[in-house]
């Protein structure tokens, strides 16, 4: 399809303080163009000026181009498939219709193309839309393929470029998108334009130029070389818009749209239809709207049927006259010879007002009605007052019944009626010992409540529970080892040896075996407490050292000695300690410091372990005046260490040799650590 190229040459808006400019109905025209080829709905496009010329241009130059486009599909069909049915395209049944359109005249062009035929399509009188898409399938658009001999006249209503009539030789190598005339001049078809190149040819928008011929009522719609007039409002029900835009009657009847019943036949009519039955009513009948024979009433659909002093009766399918005799009302009856009504004593000939009183009127009469009741004069009878109706709340305190005459009162649940009938006292529950523990009465129920170490029932609301104190979130802060429930309370137990309960029934306390002397060491072992337990220790200076104080040797003078040289390797002093610590303590840990009782200047000081820490479980860390063993794995089970610990003290170039014993306990439990700095 012919494609427009519009160039732009003002901007809309203001940029950096320019002022705005009105677009040109050309700029509104490619704006309209460019949103149809993004997919925008052209019916709901955004304005880009105030201007009513303007919106129809957009709009207009919108639906021409989604045309182009639906007719562009047509032809990609038919080059492609050389098949044009409906199902083959997409969209609503207005799209497909033009693209089938474009699709059987792309296969026209391309059938003239494959005769050799002219692809001027003369004699062919085609809408320009399909005559279009037959010369593009047929050649190349253009007046190309057409015998060089043959003089090319000027058609009426084409636009051609004012020049003088030449040969049509010179069209042979002619660029023009349309027409060539004489002297190689460009033309184009009707509802086109020749473009300032004088090459190319543009739509016409009869819409907007005013060249179309639409009535009032009617809305131009501009389309690819020509335009449309549709009707601005549509045709009614039992109307259909045809594609010349004229309201046709729709045939029910053929069409089978219609709703009659198989006994009838459906006639049609503009705009509608009937359904008239196909068998006749005989005389005396007349036929309903679904078919059936219903009998006429002859006393009613005649003025006159009987002569004067007759009275007419209707019969099935007729009717008859009957001589007038006395005709008396309700409440009257003939006399014995017929000639006058007389007043009829409803309350001797039967029991009319049902168990009240009854008093006979002219022509009627009325019931004397009980208390509770009212009479109806309508029904003429004795009906139950609803007391409960007719004084809402006044009557009874909660809920009020009504009987027949009277009404009762009832209480809601939790309470009782009073001795007047009407008041409602409150029930205590409690007296019926309805909780499992205790009952507390509230007005109109009852509230269950238990003691301390029970809790009440979610199910029931009645019955008490124990409460585990122990399986409670907060039941592992209870005790401080173990919790053990009991009903409506729990209580705390340690383990069976090295600890007891404290005075608070929560705490395990650790028992100092060595200090209540409930250990098993003998006289010459030393007791040393731990964390749930104690070790029996025994303390003794080795050869060419003596016990000064407990736990600490000293070396012996070495002049007297038998061995002096291998005397002076020993170390000065031998200091025994007794270190405990608590299971998956936070590594590293510190657990015994070593270093000089006072420093000087210049000291120098190794530390190393000598015997104990076969495994690694330890480590030295050397410090400035001093250094430390510390914890360097962390142990998940109780586990006793020996360590043999030396530090050498290099004092004014002089080496002093220290030995320590360090008995480290790993307890099962945490507890307070004692200080493990130890000055020499």
């Amino acid at each position: 399809m012919a494609r427009w190229t519009i160039l732009l040459f003002s901007l809309y808006g203001v940029l950096h303080g320019q002022e705005i400019q009105t677009p040109t109905l050309q700029e509104c025209c490619q704006d309209g163009r460019d949103r149809a080829l993004r997919g925008q709905d052209c019916t709901v496009l955004p304005l880009i000026s105030s201007s009513h010329t303007c919106r129809i241009a957009q709009e207009q130059c919108c639906e021409a181009a989604v045309g182009d486009q639906l007719c562009d599909n047509g032809i990609k069909m038919a080059r492609g498939q050389g098949a044009c049915e409906r199902p083959f395209f997409r969209g609503d049944p207005w799209e497909t219709k033009i693209s089938k359109m474009c699709c059987d005249c792309c296969v026209l062009g391309l059938m003239l193309a494959g005769r050799g035929s002219s692809c001027e399509l003369q004699g062919l009188l085609l809408a320009r839309q399909c005559a279009h898409s037959a010369q593009t399938c047929c050649g190349k658009n253009t007046t190309e393929g057409l015998e060089p001999t043959v003089e090319v006249t000027e058609k009426p209503g084409t636009n051609v470029a004012a020049k003088p009539p030449t040969k049509v030789d010179a069209c042979i190598d002619s660029s023009c998108s349309q027409l060539c005339v004489d002297n190689a001049t460009c033309a184009c078809h009707d509802g086109y334009q020749l473009q300032k190149n004088g090459v190319n040819c543009e739509d016409v928008n009869e819409c907007l130029t005013n060249s179309h011929n639409c009535v009032y009522g009617q809305v131009c719609i501009n389309t690819e070389g020509s335009f449309r007039c549709q009707r601005e409002t549509g045709c009614g029900t039992g109307y259909e818009l045809t594609d010349d835009n004229k309201c046709q009657d729709i045939d029910e009847c053929s069409l089978g749209t219609h709703n009659c019943r198989p006994d009838f036949l459906c006639t049609n009519t503009a705009g509608s239809f009937r359904c008239r039955p196909k068998e006749r009513c005989g005389d005396g009948y007349i036929q309903d709207a679904v078919g059936s024979c219903i009998d006429i009433n002859e006393c009613l659909a005649r003025t006159t049927p009987c002569l004067p002093g007759q009275t007419c009766i209707n019969t099935m399918g007729s009717y008859t006259c009957r001589r007038n005799t006395v005709t008396c009302g309700r409440g009257y009856h003939q006399s014995e010879d017929g000639t006058r009504c007389e007043d009829v004593d409803e309350c001797r000939t039967g029991n009319m007002c049902v168990g009240h009183g009854c008093v006979n009127q002219v022509g009627s009469y009325r019931c004397e009605c009980k208390i509770g009741f009212n009479f109806n004069s309508l029904t003429k009878m004795c009906e139950d007052i609803n007391e409960c109706r007719h004084y809402p709340g006044r009557l009874c305190a909660h809920k009020c019944d009504n009987t027949e005459g009277s009404y009762v009162c009832s209480c809601t649940s939790g309470f009782k009626l009073s001795h007047d009938g009407r008041n409602c006292e409150d029930i205590n529950e409690c007296d019926a010992n309805p909780c499992s523990q205790e009952c507390a009465n509230v007005y109109g129920s009852y509230q269950c409540y238990c003691r301390r170490g029970y809790q009440l029932s979610d199910i029931d609301g009645i019955t008490c529970e124990d409460i585990d104190e122990c399986a409670l979130p907060t039941g592992g802060h209870v005790c401080s080892y173990r919790c053990s429930n009991a009903p409506g309370s729990f209580y705390c137990t340690c383990p069976p040896s090295g600890y007891t309960l404290a005075s608070n029934g929560r705490t395990c306390q650790d028992i100092d075996e060595c200090a209540v002397g409930i250990h098993t060491c003998s006289v010459s072992e030393s007791c040393f407490n731990i964390q749930g337990g104690f070790r029996c220790l025994s303390f003794a200076c080795p050869a060419n050292f003596r016990q000064v104080a407990k736990g600490r040797c000293e070396r012996v003078t070495c002049e007297f000695a038998q061995d002096p040289a291998s005397c002076f390797s020993l170390p000065l002093r031998i200091s025994f300690y007794n270190v405990s610590s608590p299971v998956n303590t936070p590594v590293p840990a510190n657990v015994f410091r070593m270093g000089p009782s006072n420093s000087v200047p210049g000291d120098k000081m190794l530390l190393d372990i000598v015997s104990g820490d076969e495994e690694g479980y330890f480590m030295v860390q050397q410090q400035t005046h001093g250094g430390e063993i510390a914890l360097r794995h962390s142990l998940s089970q109780p586990r006793d260490f020996f360590l043999t610990v030396e530090m050498r003290l290099i004092r004014y170039g002089t080496s002093h040799l220290y030995m320590a014993k360090i008995a480290v306990f790993i307890t099962p439990e945490q507890i307070i650590r004692p200080s493990r700095t130890f000055p020499y």
